[in-house]
């Protein structure tokens, strides 16, 4: 009996933070909508695609942002709403495949393999892409391909609304003309040092000498390799069978300084700290990753003796972990995990060890929640080093240090 064939759907939400600005916001439609913090020293978060016309994008500096685009509409990020909205997208996922790996809270991968009986897998995968339109009112671009590498590489090649199949005898032909930068991770850098050696497509890359690569990519020549092939073997990774939350986001620039590091960091651990609650779970290591400009990359974990579930306690240690990593070749790719998972989300649960000072501000954001519900609050990081600040900050600096918190009244715009 012949094998089953594999059969991989990767779902990217089309600039969804924007997206869902423009929804709930109807003036906001077909402007240049731009999502992220409100300081100067904060990054974009997600910019509509009116706003990608300007060279806005993801990542980017708010300060450059709006040295392209003065005009935009700049939108504080509603991290409970984007949330609300991922969960309807993740429930249609799930009545699709038992199998759904949830990358980041606008992407997953679904695993569609032997559902042909079901209508085939391409009518399954417009069926998802049909669903978030009619029922939620967004878009969202689909690739469907024998692995993970190639699905998650068709969804990327028509954006926005895009719905690519690529079937694994088109793979070797349809990669070998593109750029070297299509497989994901290679930076210029990596790119730049592939092109001394005549190498610039993925073609040449999959036809070049092994110890070319391995001058280039080191220990990562073989991946690189199979990667240009259109071969990936990596399974589709259900929640419940986890061993770790993370995120990571690729720039498109190379990044040197730390402070704007740390800010994605904190967007990162905000998108990270609502899966771990949203699954009832904690963890006891901290692992940031960093990928550089030559493909190198490099994970720095620590661990505690209690446990972490707060937003608050990931990022101090997360971004304690950042600031002794060597950003001086350029950060091509910036991820944080959490891993060490046990069951329980609140420290009442598994009696965690905070300060006393954690413990109270967070039993006062608690009540403001429970209250006026969580719009209510908004961080930013505009300065300082500790997100934990209590409410108001340190003494005599107010909310507008790095963790302060804003408070907005129930029904004032922020």
């Amino acid at each position: 009996m012949a094998a089953t064939e594999r059969w991989v759907l990767h779902v990217d939400m089309d600039a969804f933070f924007a997206s869902v600005e423009q929804l709930d916001h109807p003036e906001y439609r077909g402007q240049p909508v731009i999502v992220g913090g409100m300081s100067a020293r904060s990054v974009v978060s997600t910019a509509s695609y009116e706003a990608r016309a300007f060279g806005v994008h993801s990542a980017m500096p708010i300060f450059e942002a709006k040295r392209l685009c003065p005009h935009g509409i700049y939108v504080q990020n509603r991290g409970a709403r984007y949330a609300e909205v991922s969960e309807q997208i993740m429930e249609i996922f799930r009545e699709t495949s038992p199998l759904v790996e949830q990358l980041s809270i606008d992407e997953a991968f679904l695993d569609l393999t032997g559902m042909e009986a079901l209508g085939g897998t391409e009518f399954l995968a417009r069926q998802v892409q049909a669903r978030i339109q009619k029922d939620l009112h967004l878009t969202a671009s689909v690739g469907l391909a024998p692995n993970k590498f190639l699905a998650k590489l068709a969804s990327d090649l028509r954006k926005p609304r895009g719905f690519v199949v690529i079937r694994k005898e088109e793979a070797a032909a349809l990669l070998a003309p593109m750029s070297v930068r299509k497989i994901f991770g290679i930076g210029r850098q990596a790119e730049a040092q592939l092109a001394q050696f005549g190498i610039t497509t993925i073609g040449q890359l999959a036809r070049a000498d092994r110890r070319v690569l391995v001058k280039v990519f080191g220990i990562n020549a073989d991946t690189v390799r199979n990667l240009a092939l259109g071969l990936d073997n990596r399974p589709v990774v259900p929640d419940s069978e986890e061993k770790s939350l993370g995120k990571e986001t690729t720039f498109d620039v190379d990044y040197h300084d730390y402070q704007i590091l740390k800010a994605v960091l904190l967007d990162l651990v905000g998108q990270v700290g609502w899966r771990l609650r949203r699954k009832k779970l904690s963890g006891r290591t901290v692992t940031v990753k960093v990928k550089y400009a030559d493909f190198k990359t490099i994970t720095r974990s620590r661990s505690v003796e209690g446990v972490l579930c707060w937003d608050e306690e990931i990022f101090t240690l997360a971004a304690d972990i950042l600031r002794q990593i060597d950003l001086r070749k350029g950060v091509r790719l910036l991820g944080v995990y959490i891993s060490n998972l046990l069951p329980g989300s609140s420290a009442g649960d598994l009696g965690f060890q905070e300060t006393v000072r954690l413990q109270q501000r967070n039993q006062a954001v608690d009540a403001l929640k429970a209250k006026f519900g969580e719009q209510i609050i908004h961080r930013g990081l505009t300065g300082g080093e500790n997100l934990a600040a209590p409410i108001g900050g340190p003494a005599g600096k107010g909310p507008d240090r790095e963790g302060g918190l804003k408070i907005v009244p129930a029904g004032q715009k922020k």
